[in-house]
Formats: C-alpha cells, structure tokens, sequence
C-alpha cells in the first residue's frame, strides 16, 4: 500500500470518529434540552455536561488532526 492511499485510510478513518462524535454530542444536548421537563436527578446532568464537554474538545482536536494530515496529502 504506498504512502498516499495509507494516509487516505487514516483520514477517513478519522473521519469516522469525527462523525460518531458529532453525533454523541448532539445527542447528549439534546437529551440536556429536554432533561428539566422530566427532572432526572442531577449528577446525571453534571454528567452529561461534562461529557458534552470533553467530546467536543476531542472532536475539536480530531478536526484539527485531519486537517494537518490533509495538508500533508500536498507532499505525497
């Protein structure tokens, strides 16, 4: 496999996480929106807060990720 179809592999399959974490993050706000009408006891909002939190700021640095290795899709 040469060097550029690797690192097209890598890309996408870091694109992939990207995906599911955009996903889990939305979710979780959504759940966070609609939590007070049923009133769920609130570690389980700390929680989700804190997850929001840190999937997005995964989700930041693995957009960052991808674009450094795009930029190196240039040198291949």
């Amino acid at each position: 496999m040469s060097k550029l179809d690797k690192a097209k592999e890598r890309i996408a399959y870091e694109k992939f996480w990207l995906g599911v974490m955009v996903v889990t993050d939305v979710s979780l706000v959504g759940w966070l929106v609609s939590a007070p009408g049923s009133s769920p006891p609130w570690y389980r909002v700390v929680a989700a807060v804190l997850a929001v939190a840190v999937i997005t700021s995964s989700g930041f640095i693995v957009h960052r990720r991808i674009e450094k290795q795009i930029d190196v899709l240039e040198d291949l």
